[in-house]
């Protein structure tokens, strides 16, 4: 195996991790969850780490990387809603940030072309809050209580950047297929 393909190895590592992280929060065991979650997560930050500093990036991993952290997030926001842990709010607003986000790069691709998503700042942000307050949520049901205040803080945060950042990737697409009219035409004009 050539060692470029490490980054998208620690991705696919990553994917596997959801089916026993599922299966313990599931089961209420949440000490090996949040060690999962932290494997994840620290998997995550190597394979872009590697990936980037070795200029080993490659399409694949550009797709499976933010697919591999949407559903590990999705599985544990609908199951720490489930288990009465977080709102059903920020869970609904969070996935449906994440099929718009989804359904336009589709429509794109098909409609227009290859389209590269590049991840904004307040979607970086949103991500990093998303897994924040799941760690936070594993660590107070596992080992330390964290103030219900700071929690609910934090969600309705989370539901303020879920929609500013969805509505900014509407705004970015409208603005790339926009462009794109504009250049296909001024090819067209003699």
């Amino acid at each position: 195996m050539s060692l470029s393909l490490l980054p998208n190895a620690i991705t696919i590592l990553r994917v596997f991790l959801i089916v026993p992280f599922i299966w313990y929060l599931q089961a209420g065991q949440y000490q090996p969850a949040l060690i999962i979650f932290l494997i994840a997560g620290v998997s995550d930050g190597l394979d872009g780490l590697l990936a980037k500093r070795f200029k080993w990036q490659s399409r694949f991993g550009s797709i499976t990387d933010p697919l591999a952290d949407k559903l590990l997030l999705f599985a544990a926001l609908l199951l720490l809603a489930m288990k009465g842990q977080i709102s059903w709010n920020l869970f609904w607003v969070a996935t449906i940030r994440d099929i718009v986000i989804v359904a336009g790069a589709t429509w794109y691709h098909f409609k227009v072309g290859r389209y590269e998503m590049q991840p904004s700042l307040i979607s970086k942000w949103n991500t990093a809050l998303l897994i924040l307050l799941v760690l936070l949520v594993l660590i107070s049901l596992s080992w330390y209580p964290i103030s219900a205040m700071i929690l609910v803080g934090l969600e309705w945060l989370l539901i303020s950047t879920c929609i500013i950042s969805g509505l900014h990737y509407i705004y970015l697409g409208c603005v790339a297929y926009r462009q794109h009219k504009l250049d296909a035409n001024k090819t067209a004009s003699p």
